[in-house]
């Protein structure tokens, strides 16, 4: 998702989260126009749980990455804060929260086609069954 935040704002968003879930993120401020950005342009990062619970917490960055297992269901939240600017500008946000199954990194798992077969015979097996064929 993309938001924009204006300085000297605050912006949180909720995640219901069960117990024992896996859950993933990562954020960056988006440059308008491809402009490089300014030192000026940094935010204050926080995930944190139900209970109050600080799971990450980034400070004067400009993008970030967090990956958690949650140790209570509930309402886990990210909030973000913009230094304030004189003269106010606004940040856009780039900001992708995955939890559960979508937080699995599935791009190491094999696809159809992708598979050896490969068959285990133990040793003694395949030995006794190459003499009897021998004997044959």
């Amino acid at each position: 998702m993309r938001f924009e935040l204006e300085s000297g704002k605050t912006k949180c968003i909720a995640e219901d989260i069960k117990a024992n879930a896996m859950s993933v993120g990562k954020y960056a401020i988006i440059s308008p126009d491809g402009v490089p950005l300014s030192d000026s342009h940094k935010l204050v990062v926080r995930v944190s749980s139900p209970k109050g619970n600080s799971y990450h917490l980034g400070d004067e960055v400009d993008s970030g990455t967090f990956a958690f297992t949650a140790a209570e269901t509930g309402d886990y939240t990210a909030c973000f804060w913009a230094n304030r600017h004189k003269p106010p500008v606004k940040m856009t946000i780039d900001f992708d929260w995955k939890t559960g199954v979508a937080a699995k990194d599935w791009t190491n798992v094999a696809k159809k086609g992708q598979v050896e077969v490969c068959v285990f015979f133990p040793l003694t097996f395949w030995y006794i069954r190459i003499q009897i064929l021998d004997t044959i």
